[in-house]
């Protein structure tokens, strides 16, 4: 499935984590190539569209939340928590989201969203052990293997936000 979406500029996730204010120099700086930004946040969207099929959208931001606390990336994290909290009432369980923001995935029952995050934890922690064995536990779980590729997209894009959003902070903080 693809989705094309427009982009806007007031919603940027980056922009809106990092604090850049259109005008500023360090916005200037990140907007300098245009269609990076852009596709950062089409990825973000995409990844995150409820109409995603495969995963659900409470899945994903689960997933989001998790990989964003084993980076130690709490501002991010925050932003997914945000996100889970905002679905409608009864979308995600309390445990669930209680293991995503503090727990280990081995205290959930076996499934599909406990092999989601001990392959994101695999993922982040210990990349090389996202191997051919890790990506087997998924299908086996139950999760098709369109949803194991979209899964480990989003991994990916965590990683690559957390790192775009802490070198953006960074270089805010030398230029105060």
């Amino acid at each position: 499935m693809t989705t094309q979406v427009e982009y806007n500029l007031d919603n940027d996730v980056i922009d809106k984590l990092v604090g850049l204010q259109a005008g500023g120099n360090l916005h200037a700086l990140r907007h300098q190539r245009e269609k990076v930004a852009v596709a950062t946040q089409g990825s973000y969207d995409t990844l995150f569209d409820p109409a995603l099929e495969g995963i659900g959208l409470d899945e994903r931001l689960l997933v989001a939340l998790y990989a964003c606390r084993l980076a130690g990336a709490t501002d991010v994290a925050a932003h997914y928590r945000a996100r889970l909290e905002a679905l409608p009432a009864g979308a995600v369980d309390a445990a669930q989201l209680a293991v995503a923001a503090s727990g280990e995935p081995e205290q959930l029952p076996a499934g599909r969203l406990r092999a989601m995050l001990v392959f994101a934890r695999a993922l982040t922690e210990r990349p090389v052990e996202g191997d051919k064995a890790a990506l087997h536990t998924l299908p086996a779980a139950g999760i098709s293997t369109p949803a194991v590729v979209a899964l480990s997209q989003l991994i990916a894009f965590i990683s690559y936000q957390i790192r775009v959003v802490a070198g953006l902070k960074a270089m805010k903080l030398a230029s105060n």
